[in-house]
């Protein structure tokens, strides 16, 4: 029993122990507790005292800055009002300057008026007697020459309107040189600002085509046997085939350009396809020329629509999109056509015309082009009776029949598109020949100039525009180099083709020489 006894004392006395040292500990962590939450309660004491301090030197500052702020807006409201009150004195000051001076002018006035009218009383007067003196003088004449009133009017009369006559000619001679002048400068601006409004590409003259092939076997296939494919596929498309060494195409050629592209495009179909034999070469004409027909068709009316003209007949403007494979001069003739459309309605807006009648004008000018195979005479002929035929107006008409200068001008929208068609035809950029060509025009420019008496140099310039002759001076004078100016001129109208216009300058030279020794 003993034992458990003291087991049990010993538990009691541990349980009293631990429940003391629980307590102690308590205690201690409250006195931690209070003695932390002082600290705290000290340093936000701390923190609320110095932030009011911040606070009150922050509000002085800013008391400090709205008061110098003030203050500067106090000084310069003093300042405009002193400028206010500096430019008011100056006001007063120029207005009572100009009181004076009205004064003195109104004074200034009154005297002018009143010699005014003491001068306005001398000339009455010196009137009165300068009619006596002419009364005296026209009796006195009339005594001495014998003739009565009547006559001598008639006869002072004829003298005046002969001197008038003299005067009103030189007057007439003068304007009209004067209207000829700004008509000049005036028609010039107004065709310089079409052309740098609107401006078109060219395109190169050719007459060949090329087809690409698969490989050398298929140009076999092409000619066939004994050359039956090749004969048949050109009697059906009229262009001629040449198949030489060049590997891997075989050319096209033909003057006829639509012609030509039906057999670009059907050679190319049957290469494709790979079937070639007569029957087959046939049909497949047959079904791209009908394409082509559909294609031109509708290249007629993209070109109607661009150029935004209206109302045209299914016939013109298939004709139209047949302009699309013509060429002048390596010109594209339906993008000129569609440039002279424009222009042609620039320069009318200008002058003050009917721009959509000019525009419509201007692009049927060169309808007969797509025509002139199938009818006899020049292009402006043929192109005048199409339009006429389809219902066309008769400015439009007369504008196809006379854009080349052919007859006499006698309606205004024919001369501009004859001016039209010159800008687009002689513009840089717009034709250009081939190099043979080219060197050939050049050569013939300067044979022809040089084959003239008195020409000793002749030189081709600006591209084959305009050529200098330089003439002997001891063998002619100027009135001969006047005319050897004007028969080469003509020479070249009657010998050579070329677009635009070609500007002979003549120069005859003296040139005196002597040694100083």
């Amino acid at each position: 029993m003993e034992p458990i006894v003291a087991a049990a004392i010993s538990a009691v006395i541990a349980a009293i122990l631990s429940a003391f040292l629980i307590k102690l500990l308590d205690r201690l962590r409250k006195m931690d507790a209070e003695s932390q939450a002082k600290d705290i309660l000290e340093r936000a004491e701390r923190d609320v005292a110095n932030r009011r301090k911040e606070y009150e030197l922050e509000l002085k500052e800013m008391a400090l800055t709205q008061q110098a702020a003030a203050e500067k807006e106090l000084g310069k409201t003093r300042k405009e009002l002193h400028e206010r009150e500096r430019h008011l004195d100056k006001r007063e000051d120029q207005q009572e300057k100009q009181s004076a001076e009205l004064q003195k002018q109104q004074k200034m006035v009154e005297g002018n008026q009143r010699r005014l009218a003491e001068r306005t009383e001398e000339a009455t007067r010196r009137n009165a007697e300068l009619d006596k003196l002419l009364d005296m003088q026209r009796q006195t004449l009339h005594e001495l020459s014998g003739l009565g009133q009547a006559e001598a009017t008639e006869r002072v009369l004829t003298l005046v309107q002969g001197d008038l006559d003299k005067e009103i000619g030189a007057l007439i001679v003068k304007h009209e040189k004067k209207l000829e002048e700004t008509c000049e400068a005036k028609s010039r601006e107004i065709m310089i600002t079409s052309l740098q409004r609107y401006a078109a590409t060219h395109t190169a003259e050719t007459t060949t085509s090329t087809v690409d092939i698969p490989n050398d076997e298929m140009k076999g296939r092409i000619i066939g046997r004994e050359g039956r494919n090749i004969r048949a596929f050109e009697k059906e498309t009229g262009v001629d085939v040449i198949i030489d060494d060049t590997p891997g195409v075989v050319i096209v050629s033909a003057f006829d350009t639509v012609r030509r592209e039906v057999a670009r495009l059907s050679l190319a179909k049957l290469i494709s396809d790979g079937r070639i034999h007569p029957s087959r070469i046939e049909e497949v004409v047959a079904e791209t020329q009908g394409e082509m027909d559909k294609h031109i068709q509708k290249l007629g009316e993209e070109a109607a629509q661009e150029a935004e003209v209206t109302g045209l007949h299914e016939r013109i403007v298939y004709l139209l999109g047949r302009l699309r494979f013509r060429t002048s001069y390596s010109q594209n003739v339906l993008r000129h056509s569609i440039e002279v459309a424009f222009m042609s309605s620039m320069m009318a807006d200008e002058l003050g015309m009917n721009g959509r009648l000019a525009r419509r004008c201007g692009l049927l000018h060169d309808i007969g082009k797509a025509a002139d195979h199938e009818a006899e005479g020049g292009h402006p002929k043929i192109g005048a009776d199409i339009l006429k035929r389809y219902g066309e107006k008769a400015e439009v008409v007369h504008a196809a029949l006379g854009h080349h200068d052919d007859l006499r001008i006698e309606n205004p929208f024919t001369v501009l598109v004859a001016a039209a068609d010159a800008c687009s035809a002689s513009r840089p950029g717009a034709r250009r020949e081939s190099l043979e060509r080219y060197v050939k025009r050049m050569t013939d420019l300067e044979a022809i100039a040089t084959g003239f008496d008195g020409v000793r140099q002749a030189f081709a310039i600006s591209a084959g525009r305009e050529i200098r002759v330089i003439i002997n001076a001891k063998q002619t004078d100027d009135d001969s180099a006047a005319k050897i100016c004007r028969d080469i001129a003509r020479a070249l109208e009657e010998q050579l083709t070329y677009p635009g216009e070609i500007k002979v300058t003549v120069l005859r030279e003296s040139r005196f020489i002597e040694m100083a020794k």
